[in-house]
């Protein structure tokens, strides 16, 4: 790839790429670490709601305190050091600053983020799937508009996944499914934040230790996140949706060329090209042996007897036809990656995948009986979790994205497995991420 090369000629030539970073949480301080090893990128700033938590996180990744003073965005433009405080506006304004990296989690606040730094011509890199998720492809409309790029966060599984799948579209081969790996059981739907570390695998002890956020973790545990993300990679790859939702069929890395190939041929999928999610736990709740929880895969087609050939004279893995394969990354490392992000769209102007088209979309769905007046509390709570549909039926039936559920007020009852509609709720429709999902729902032609 060529980009560490290109980066030391960037710091040997004193012309970093200069960054600055919204949100200073779990997946930012994860990249704050990796930047203590990197030539060639400058973080201009850093700016959170609470600054003394975004430095603290600095100095507990490493970084020295003499590193993190700069007075102002000023003094780190001309001193190479680092800002923080809490103006994300004057961040994002400031001319030293190439690539904005939102990073703040909050799906309605970072696609206001977006929109401010793509008037202000300025790249960016959304770590916050969960707003790519509901407004991915108007934001890749706007910032097409605007001359600037708009990308995924590699090291999220979103972009690795979007990888695989060029590799092996520019390989030549077909795609027949792509995803990620999760540890789901039916039952974690109704999982909160009380009880998700229970489930998830680690001790309380070792959550506070890693100041890792419960309600954030639960998104995972509970749906939410595997939906959302997949949403992402649907609408950034052109593969489709699952009618009725993800299936989580239970399997190892090698089960996937047999899994993730079309029902009439045994496997798990409605038909070729479609994301999905594999499970690594059978149905009794059984840890299946070299699972792909952590990781993400593609599955492919060989389509010549010849290509079936090679496959066969290599020994790679495939299902029983020798027809379907598949390349997984077991594990991703989360922020410890981005700096492929920024690497790729601050010297080559590549984006790490971004949405192409309005495919899937994740509804917010009732976990259990809820009553009018009730607030909703959004992704990772404990109303409503995240469900993955297609955007030819959210879209009609006026499913209410997950994306908008923080803090919307039920007006009429919603039962246990509906989604939520927006006539369910009372809702701000003020925000920019309200304005821009409902003028993508008016422009929507199916796909």
């Amino acid at each position: 790839m060529n980009l560490f090369a290109k980066l030391t000629q960037r710091a040997e030539a004193g012309k970093p790429i200069r960054v600055g970073m919204i949100g200073a949480g779990k997946f930012g301080s994860m990249f704050l670490a990796q930047l203590l090893k990197l030539p060639g990128i400058h973080l201009v700033g850093v700016v959170d709601l609470n600054p003394a938590n975004a430095r603290s996180n600095l100095l507990f990744v490493g970084w020295k305190p003499e590193r993190c003073d700069a007075a102002g965005l000023d003094d780190a433009a001309r001193t190479g050091k680092t800002h923080i405080g809490d103006d994300a506006a004057a961040l994002v304004a400031h001319p030293a600053v190439e690539i904005v990296i939102e990073c703040t989690g909050n799906p309605v606040a970072a696609v206001e983020h977006c929109l401010m730094a793509f008037r202000a011509g300025k790249h960016v890199i959304n770590v916050t799937v969960e707003a790519d998720a509901f407004c991915g492809p108007g934001l890749a409309a706007k910032a097409a508009e605007a001359g600037v790029i708009y990308s995924m966060a590699y090291g999220d599984q979103p972009a690795l996944t979007c990888d695989l799948v060029d590799w092996a579209r520019a390989c030549g081969f077909t795609v027949v499914a792509a995803g990620r790996g999760h540890k789901w059981l039916p039952q974690y739907r109704k999982s909160t934040p009380e009880t998700v570390w229970d489930h998830w695998g680690l001790s309380r002890e070792q959550a506070e230790r890693g100041r890792l956020n419960p309600k954030m973790f639960n998104a995972f545990l509970d749906g939410s996140k595997p939906a959302i993300e997949c949403a992402a990679i649907a609408n950034a790859t052109g593969l489709d949706v699952p009618s009725e939702g993800l299936a989580y069929p239970p399997g190892s890395a090698e089960d996937i060329p047999a899994l993730m190939r079309p029902r009439s041929l045994g496997g798990a999928l409605e038909r070729e090209g479609m994301v999905e999610v594999l499970s690594s736990l059978t149905l009794d709740g059984t840890p299946i042996p070299y699972d792909v929880r952590m990781g993400v895969w593609v599955c492919f087609r060989g389509d010549t007897d010849y290509v079936r050939n090679c496959f066969e004279e290599y020994k790679v893995v495939t299902d029983e036809t020798g027809r379907y394969s598949a390349l997984y990354k077991r594990w991703h490392l989360i922020g410890l990656e981005l700096p492929i992000s920024v690497a790729s769209v601050g010297l080559r102007a590549e984006a790490t995948g971004v949405a192409t088209s309005f495919r899937g979309d994740v509804a917010a769905i009732a976990k259990r009986d809820l009553a009018a007046g009730e607030i909703l509390d959004g992704e990772g709570g404990a109303t409503v979790a995240g469900g993955l549909r297609p955007a030819a039926m959210s879209v009609p039936n006026g499913f209410l994205p997950l994306g908008l559920s923080q803090h919307a007020k039920l007006i009429r009852p919603v039962k246990d497995g509906m989604p939520v509609t927006y006539a369910d709720v009372l809702i701000d429709e003020n925000s920019a991420a309200f304005r821009l999902r409902r003028a993508m729902e008016t422009g929507f032609v199916p796909a």
